[in-house]
């Protein structure tokens, strides 16, 4: 039985290779090694995205609106700490990519050390901000009542973890940059179990509330940390996953040409997240305008769209990767193809994931809020979220493929159009204007489109190959400068 399923699923996945192949889509040969790398991270994304949204469906039904209106709050800022390292691992893989596509791995660990020491220089003041700042936090983006009790409770106990989440993202970064998307996947997938298990039994069982919640979250995280620490230090997991690039005490640390590179690739990373982050606090200020119900009801779409951007997740990552590797080894052509079929592989895949959650838009409301006319306030989310992760998942493929060549400057500010000459305005013209929360949808989906449409552009025009020449291993610390 379990071999004639086997023997169907991979005739299956034969067609559909081949169909994607005569569609022109992606080429055959290239489709296993993109899924290979892919579809590790896509787990991984769904793990890492599906912890906010658990405890948001928890306590949706535990505690009610209020209470998933504060957590949105508190997502916000945590959300802004998490672009950082988000931003700095995004350069550390592009170097990291580069250099061990070049036969350089002791250059590419020792890469991981400055992302490492940058990392902890972040993360240290943000925490103590969140822990001592939360409640003034909260309130000035418009919480108050129950929703500022919950989001400041929410924050002070999930900012510590803040500590493990930057170093798994340049853990997870740095697997990718070498090929293994498998390690962090079962590290991220277990601290996801993990999560369900203690949220669900210390906010329902144990009578929590918010604090459970976010306790349940702080340890899962802290745990898949300490789980990556042992293969980032070179040693096996029963006999896999020990990292090509280890990371010990011996050996130097300091490198001020590869510091210089890594901040060169990382800033505009970090810049173009912390402004994907901050746009959302004038968010969240409109819509509470509106009412708690729509703070939660946009906090909702925002978590479906981010459940649907782990598609994005794993073509981005292995867009960077192979670009990246192949631009390391001089294959300039090559590295345009693969980009080239990722970018169109996520395309399809996105038209179809959204196109089921549109489908599904009331019944996924439902899961968060009880009341009829919160569910139909947040089905109208769900919508606007999935029709805006169309361009999110193509622009994650683009972007990948310019992260992999180091080219992080023009998508940053394609992003800081997108969020600030175009979803912004749209948002605040609802607020005096008939168009009302139906510009918090235009702004949802303008801010992925715009940028969308701005990277294509690049990543057409080929720039990005010039720029790559610059952190080659062969490129020693040149500074190039290329537009």
């Amino acid at each position: 039985m379990l071999s004639r399923l086997r023997n169907g699923a991979v005739r299956v996945g034969e067609a559909v290779a081949g169909a994607l192949d005569r569609a022109g889509v992606i080429d055959r040969s290239r489709l296993d090694e993109t899924m290979g790398l892919a579809w590790p991270r896509i787990v991984t994304g769904f793990a890492i995205m599906s912890k906010n949204t658990v405890d948001l469906a928890v306590i949706g039904y535990a505690l009610g609106v209020s209470a998933v209106a504060g957590l949105g709050y508190a997502f916000a800022f945590w959300q802004l700490a998490k672009f950082v390292s988000i931003g700095l691992a995004g350069g550390t893989v592009s170097l990291v990519s580069q250099n061990y596509g070049g036969d350089e791995s002791e250059r590419a660990g020792l890469v991981v050390k400055q992302s490492l020491l940058v990392a902890a220089l972040l993360v240290a003041p943000i925490v103590a901000g969140y822990v001592l700042g939360a409640e003034r936090l909260i309130g000035l983006v418009g919480g108050d009542g129950a929703a500022l009790s919950a989001g400041t409770t929410y924050l002070v106990v999930t900012a510590p973890a803040l500590a493990f989440e930057f170093f798994n993202m340049i853990a997870s970064r740095t697997y990718a940059g070498v090929g293994d998307t498998r390690t962090p996947m079962v590290a991220r997938a277990g601290g996801a179990m993990l999560n369900v298990v203690l949220t669900t039994w210390l906010v329902l069982g144990a009578g929590l509330g918010v604090f459970g919640a976010g306790l349940g979250t702080a340890v899962s995280i802290a745990a898949v940390g300490l789980v990556l620490a042992w293969g980032m230090s070179g040693r096996s997991y029963f006999g896999r996953g020990a990292s090509p690039v280890p990371v010990g005490v011996a050996g130097p640390w300091l490198d001020a040409g590869l510091t210089r590179q890594l901040l060169r690739v990382s800033a505009p990373l970090i810049a173009r997240r912390v402004a994907e982050g901050v746009v959302v606090f004038p968010l969240l200020w409109i819509a509470s305008s509106f009412g708690s119900a729509t703070v939660a009801a946009l906090e909702v779409g925002r978590r479906v769209r981010a459940l649907l951007g782990s598609f994005s997740w794993g073509f981005s990552i292995a867009a960077s990767t192979l670009v990246g590797q192949r631009l390391g080894a001089g294959e300039e052509s090559l590295a345009t193809a693969y980009g080239r079929d990722v970018i169109g592989l996520s395309a399809v895949v996105y038209v179809l994931a959204s196109a089921a959650v549109i489908l599904a838009a009331a019944p996924i409301a439902g899961v968060f809020v009880d009341d009829p006319a919160a569910v139909s306030a947040t089905a109208a989310f769900v919508v606007a979220a999935a029709v805006s992760a169309v361009p999110l998942g193509v622009d994650g493929s683009i972007t990948g493929s310019l992260r992999g060549a180091g080219d992080t400057r023009w998508p940053f500010v394609a992003s800081m159009i997108g969020l600030y000459a175009f979803a912004l305005p749209v948002a605040l013209v609802g607020l005096v204007t008939p168009l009302g929360v139906g510009g918090l949808y235009a702004a949802l989906v303008a801010e992925k489109l715009v940028p969308a449409g701005l990277n294509g552009y690049r990543f057409r025009s080929n720039r990005w190959q010039a720029v790559s020449r610059q952190y080659r291993p062969d490129a020693g610390d040149a500074e190039e400068e290329v537009g």
